[in-house]
């Protein structure tokens, strides 16, 4: 396995992947990711432990999307199964996916927890959803540097834990060092990182004014408001899906195995990289 280094308009190749193979599967993609999502949000419903075991299942969901999004891209039709990926490929990786569940939640929860002393624990406790966000929690200037805290501390977390799951489920790279490779892949790759969030960026925006205009639209023909709420909430959970979708070809180009081994049968490779990247 080596590090590849691409230029920066491969952000933008990464973004329309992303969204041109959801639209090949566009039922079975956001399914699977709302399932996914919902698994984490009983999770958190559990007393005591619930948020911390919802954050440690983020890396498995990531990968079951990086699976659903290769098999869609293979031209078949990703199924549940592929939600309980993390868990099939053998005790070493079952083992290895564990220890980073437990340490993106280890690195989550001490990033709420610095916040924390900024504000008393205002911000986690409405980012976590325990106390809903009032326009005077909102502007309380506290609120706001705490927020901005965890943004900007969430950044290199996020860079750790991008490829760690696939460097996990497909070269079996341990954990600690996956970690490593994923924050060095991403440095190397910064530019095309940034036209990558950028780019993402524009279809979110993109979307919501479409969205709005939708709205307003059927708010002229008399349709009532829980019709637009569900247009919204529909066309939001399909823009997450396809961005997570998005996600393995940035995994695929940042990375290059000399010799393709699958870990197992039940395994489906990155998908090939098209002649223009």
């Amino acid at each position: 396995m080596k590090l590849n280094i691409v230029p920066a308009r491969t952000g933008l190749e990464w973004t329309r992947l992303g969204v041109r193979v959801f639209w090949r599967q566009p039922m079975a993609l956001a399914a699977l990711f709302f399932l996914s999502m919902a698994a984490m949000s009983l999770a958190t419903a559990l007393p005591l432990v619930g948020p911390a075991l919802a954050l440690a299942l983020l890396p498995s969901a990531t990968l079951a999307m990086m699976v659903a999004a290769a098999e869609a891209s293979h031209g078949r039709t990703p199924t549940p199964r592929v939600l309980l990926v993390a868990f099939r490929t053998g005790r070493e990786r079952l083992q290895a996916m564990l220890t980073l569940g437990a340490l993106y939640a280890g690195g989550f929860l001490l990033i709420m927890g610095l916040s924390a002393l900024i504000d008393g624990g205002e911000f986690a406790s409405v980012y976590l959803g325990g106390q809903p966000l009032t326009r005077e929690i909102a502007e309380s200037g506290d609120f706001q540097l705490a927020m901005w805290l965890s943004l900007l501390l969430y950044v290199p977390l996020s860079l750790l834990f991008w490829h760690a799951p696939g460097l996990v489920h497909w070269y079996g790279v341990p954990p600690v060092k996956a970690l490593f490779f994923s924050l060095i892949a991403c440095l190397r790759n910064l530019a095309a990182f940034t036209v990558y969030g950028l780019a993402w960026m524009g279809v979110f925006l993109l979307a919501g004014l479409l969205i709005s205009l939708l709205v307003t639209l059927l708010a002229g023909l008399g349709l009532g408001a829980g019709f637009a709420g569900g247009v919204m909430v529909a066309t939001a959970m399909s823009l997450a899906a396809m961005f997570f979708t998005s996600v393995v070809f940035t995994f695929r180009d940042s990375f290059q195995a000399p010799q393709w081994q699958p870990p197992s049968t039940e395994a489906v490779p990155p998908p090939e990289p098209p002649p223009s990247v």
